[in-house]
């Protein structure tokens, strides 16, 4: 299952559920897509699900660890280009019908969230479309300590829809309780999803 995965299935193997249960909405939402990127993939454990679902799929992640143990476990039947690359550096080469990142922007500081987004909108394509997902604030109360440690950059629904109001025309905003996806009172959600279309 890769570095990650296995990390988890060994640590809580419920959260692994909740981990792929993110990246099963994401593959819905971009059915059917030519070309999509996918920011921040760790070892890629969640990308054969959008791989499902859209013809072509890039992966990147600043962390050459990761991706070289996603490339030691590609499987021919499920091709999938792997690439180490660092948001906060420049964009991704290319023009994507779809964009997606998920648990990457809360690890992001503040001062730096702008380049990471505006990086990433740059190889959006006019008319595609864009996922970001992370923890809620509000779930924090209940995250552990090493969870907390990296998560700099949690928000709450209306800051997180705010934020990309400013790159986006129309922000759409998901939830999520561990696997179940919903459109309930924000502040008792666990997960929160922004879907970006028209970008400014």
């Amino acid at each position: 299952m890769g570095l990650r995965g296995t990390q988890v299935w060994t640590d809580d193997p419920r959260h692994l559920l909740f981990i792929l249960s993110r990246y099963k909405f994401v593959a819905k939402m971009f059915s059917g897509f030519e070309d999509v990127l996918e920011i921040g993939c760790g070892d890629a454990i969640g990308s054969r699900m959008v791989q499902q679902e859209v013809k072509n799929l890039k992966a990147v992640d600043f962390d050459a660890v990761f991706i070289q143990d996603a490339l030691d476990r590609v499987d021919p039947d499920w091709p999938i280009e792997l690439a180490v690359h660092d948001m906060l550096e420049g964009s991704v080469p290319g023009s994507y019908d779809g964009i997606y990142a998920l648990d990457v922007l809360e690890h992001i500081p503040r001062e730096k969230e702008d380049i990471f987004i505006r990086n990433a909108v740059a190889s959006l394509k006019g008319d595609g479309s864009l996922i970001f997902g992370m923890p809620s604030l509000e779930s924090q109360e209940y995250a552990s300590p090493p969870s907390k440690a990296g998560h700099v950059n949690c928000k709450k629904v209306p800051e997180f829809k705010q934020v990309m109001q400013r790159y986006f025309q129309k922000v759409f905003i998901f939830s999520m309780n561990d696997e179940v996806l919903h459109t309930g009172f924000y502040p008792m959600s666990q997960y929160i999803f922004a879907l970006c279309c028209g970008r400014k």
